[in-house]
């Protein structure tokens, strides 16, 4: 589970790569490739099968070469994004040619590359099937799945009237080329060629060099099922094909995903979409300690981009079996508290009842959701602002750059969000505003030159609270301490900012009134 215990630790961040500290654990070579996907131009007319798979081969031939890429570089598993081999856009009928039945693997063992006639109309599986056992390497991809259903006249039968199930679906292949994993995403966002499975599935895989990995795709990393309950059932690595569309100031790609790894206290590899036009970029390795990512800029080229590093094994299972064949057991590495910085740390000066009063306080829209504001008059500080009972938090010191003047404001936001999917949130965040109007806070910002040195604040009403700061030009920074409380207290602790602030936030998700 999500610990309850107070967490203070001090983690690194490098956009480069990834240095492990001596006597960590066990370590392994992760890849993930942001691929440009090339789409079908009118992905709602229907093709023939050898249209569709003429389509398909240009992808996957982007995917050879970087699978031999990534073997060259030492890797052991591969990610490659959602939708990277058909794209997106498609009608439930116009999908149809893309589609390959996927057999269960936990149902029987097949091997595509090795026994190609076993089923008909394989040619994807066959070929990321090869394209794994000839790199000797563990590929993870997405595409799309069909599964026959039972036709039923009773009103509550999931099957659809076609008689099939159509889903968005991730493959693992093992380096032999065994056919090892098969996930069908719960969370579909605005997918018409694809269903809900009747049933979330928990689906983890095992690998012989870093021991079990979770699945999950692109939206469900919002919610509860699969991602926190995989979570919950002790899986600490989890792999995450996405096609996600940039959401600032709070949902960018890399934010969240490094938000989830650092709340949770999991490594997640994340593959994206590289899409200018539909504002896809963002993709990343992350673990507790450290991170490798890459976020395309305005100008960059529009050009897939490859990602490895090396990363510490983090499955307590398979640790301890290690340790069991080799008679010693290395710990996680933690690095110690820093040492007094004059922040407050204690309940004492951070409780509300000895916050000062806050001052005038306005509604603003981010993110579609009406947050409560106060802004940041000064160069340092005390404030507190409150959605009905919920309650942030900051303590703060701003150092202008130049002859910089920018607003920044701190909101507070406690109910359900309802545009583009309903759930339920406790957010406090510190944003920089778009411009000098208060209404303009919350809007989104890509730029920032005031350093902030802070400490974030809030009392939630869950413990799956994730911690992102977003500094200019999307460079993540790593909060110096984050700290969950057993009483719900969650603090958020940074200094010496290499850029400007866009974004510090605290994420809250209150999985249990989603549905209320």
């Amino acid at each position: 589970m999500l610990s309850l215990a107070v967490v203070l630790v001090s983690f690194s961040l490098t956009s480069a790569g990834v240095k492990l500290e001596p006597g960590v654990n066990p370590s392994y070579v992760a890849a993930v490739y942001e691929h440009s996907v090339i789409l079908n131009p009118e992905p709602r007319v229907p093709l023939s099968r050898p249209a569709a798979l003429l389509h398909v081969q240009k992808n996957l031939d982007i995917y050879e070469e970087q699978a031999a890429r990534a073997a060259q570089q030492g890797a052991q598993i591969l990610v490659f994004p959602e939708d990277g081999i058909q794209g997106f856009n498609f009608s439930r009928s116009s999908i149809s040619s893309y589609l390959e039945t996927v057999p269960d693997p936990q149902q029987e063992s097949w091997n595509p590359c090795t026994e190609p006639d076993k089923y008909n109309n394989t040619e994807v599986l066959q070929r990321l099937s090869c394209m794994a056992r000839s790199n000797n390497l563990y590929i993870v991809a997405n595409m799309a799945d069909l599964q026959p259903c039972p036709l039923s006249t009773d009103p509550t039968s999931s099957c659809p009237p076609d008689g099939r199930w159509q889903f968005n679906t991730n493959v693992v292949f093992s380096s032999d080329g065994l056919l090892v994993a098969r996930y069908h995403k719960h969370n579909p966002y605005f997918e018409k060629a694809f269903d809900k499975p009747p049933q979330p599935e928990i689906i983890t895989f095992d690998t012989p060099f870093a021991g079990k990995f979770g699945l999950l795709i692109c939206f469900d990393i919002l919610f509860q099922e699969p991602t926190v309950t995989l979570v919950e059932k002790g899986v600490r690595q989890l792999v995450y094909p996405t096609a996600w569309m940039n959401q600032l100031p709070l949902l960018d790609t890399i934010q969240f995903q490094r938000a989830l790894s650092l709340g949770a206290n999991v490594t997640l590899l994340a593959a994206n979409i590289r899409s200018d036009h539909l504002i896809m970029t963002g993709s990343g390795i992350y673990t507790p300690f450290t991170a490798t990512y890459h976020h395309a800029k305005n100008g960059d080229p529009e050009e897939g981009r490859l990602l490895v590093a090396r990363v510490p094994v983090l499955d307590p299972e398979w640790l301890g079996q290690q340790a069991k064949e080799e008679g010693v057991l290395n710990s996680e590495s933690s690095s110690p508290a820093a040492a007094d910085d004059g922040f407050c740390h204690n309940e004492s000066c951070s409780d509300a009842s000895t916050a000062p009063p806050s001052l005038i306080t306005f509604t603003s829209s981010m993110m579609y959701d009406p947050f409560t504001f106060v802004l940041l008059n000064e160069t340092e500080g005390r404030l507190n602002v409150c959605d009905g009972t919920f309650c942030c938090h900051l303590q703060y010191q701003r150092f202008p750059q130049g002859s910089s003047k920018e607003l920044y404001a701190l909101g507070a936001f406690a109910g359900t969000h309802v545009v583009n999917g309903r759930y339920a949130l406790q957010v406090c965040a510190l944003v920089r505003c778009a411009g000098w109007d208060p209404s303009s806070c919350g809007q989104i910002v890509e730029e920032a030159e005031s350093k902030i040195d802070f400490l974030l604040e809030g009392k939630f009403g869950t413990r799956y609270v994730y911690p992102s700061v977003l500094a200019s030009r999307m460079v993540l920074e790593d909060p110096e301490h984050f700290e969950k409380a057993a009483d719900g207290r969650v603090t958020m602790k940074h200094s010496n900012m290499t850029g400007g602030l866009v974004t510090a936030c605290l994420y809250g998700r209150m999985y249990h009134l989603d549905n209320e």
